[in-house]
This record gives structure tokens, sequence and C-alpha cells, in this order.
């Protein structure tokens, strides 16, 4: 029963998600620019990893590699470890922050709400902060979140369900920014408290680790 009409505002919301996404990603780049990290040698390092999570849609699955990439920005293992495993349920900027937060400025005003009202803006960050507590890092998850986030808001569902259709399409560009908030999170610690080795983020070269090696 679908015409072009509709297909084409679905498009249009592919367009709009990705627009808020990049620049979620241009704010992670600059939180990593004011502590003091080249954003540059970041991206060069952390690409890698960016790109098997858009594949993949799973931040579960790049796990490994998202540790990987954090010791060769020099971020300690402990730290490297607790940002990677911990991003996997929570901070997810793309699946449990913009997604939700989209659909519901998109629904509040079809029920008669302002979505620029304060008081609304207010209470859909607190409880898209509180929700994103617990969401799975495989694909699909992001739906989850959006049904939480609407139901506490008294919001209808309805849209959440029709979005399912071009909800992969999305969900790609959403796990690479949830894995590069994680990768993120453990440079900026490390750095803040002085634990990152400067000597290999600058460095161009791999660094082997020994005991791997062996």
């Amino acid at each position: 029963t679908s015409n072009l009409s509709d297909i084409a505002s679905l498009g249009k919301f592919v367009i709009a998600s990705y627009v808020a996404l990049i620049a979620m990603f241009i704010i992670h780049l600059l939180i990593l620019a004011g502590v003091g990290l080249n954003p540059v040698t970041y991206l060069k390092k952390a690409f890698p990893v960016l790109a098997f999570a858009f594949a993949s849609r799973s931040s579960a699955g790049a796990l490994a590699m998202n540790i990987q990439t954090q010791r060769k920005l020099g971020v300690p293992d402990s730290i490297a470890n607790f940002a990677g495993s911990f991003g996997l349920s929570i901070g997810q900027n793309g699946c449990a922050g913009v997604y939700p937060a989209m659909l519901a400025v998109m629904i509040a005003p079809t029920v008669g709400i302002n979505p620029l009202d304060p008081a609304f803006l207010g209470m859909l960050v607190l409880i898209v902060a509180i929700s994103s507590f617990g969401v799975a890092g495989v694909g699909g998850g992001a739906t989850f979140a959006a049904i939480m986030v609407l139901s506490a808001m008294d919001l209808p569902i309805a849209l959440a369900g029709l979005l399912i259709s071009i909800e992969p399409l999305i969900d790609m560009g959403r796990t690479a920014l949830n894995v590069n908030g994680s990768i993120m999170a453990g440079a900026v610690t490390s750095k803040v408290t002085k634990e990152i080795d400067m000597n290999i983020f600058n460095s161009k070269t791999e660094i082997v680790d020994t005991q791997e090696a062996i």
C-alpha cells in the first residue's frame, strides 16, 4: 500500500538521522581536541573498527577490535577493557540517545505537545539517559530503547514500528557512533588521568604486544 511519497518520507528520515549522527560524531572529535588529542591521528587508528561496526551493526561484535584500537591509541589495558565493555550497554549515543530522542520530538506535535518546550526537552533528556542503561549492543537495540522512551513519555509507539523497514540502514551509522563513543571515552579518560602513552598515540607504526606474540 506504500507509494512514492511514503518512501520519500522514509528517505528524509534516514538523511535526518545521519545528519544527527554526524553532528554527534563531530562533537566527539571536538571533545578529543579539547583534551589535547589530535582528532586526525585518532581517526586514522579508529577507522578500521568504525568501518567494521558500520558493516556488522554490532557493538558487541566489535568489542575485541574496540579494545585493540584503544591500545593502539596508548590507552592502558585497564581503562580500555572497562570503556569497551561498559560501552556495550550504556552510553550508546546513537541507539539509546539520538534515535529515541528524534522519534519523541517527531511524535510530540501529533499529540499536541510543543517539542521545543524546555520542560519537555528536559524530561526527554532525563528519560533518554535513564533508559539507555542496559540497552543491548546488538542490531535492533535502538528499537527497544525507542519504545521505552516513548512509553515513559506517554507518547504513541506506532511510529517505531513503521520505521522498522529502514531501521537497518540507520543502525549501521548508529553502531559506528556507539563504538566511537566508547573508544573516545577510554582515550579521554586516560588523557585526563594522565595514564595515556602519547608516544604510542602519535606513533605511525604498529605497536605489537610481546605477550600476545609469545
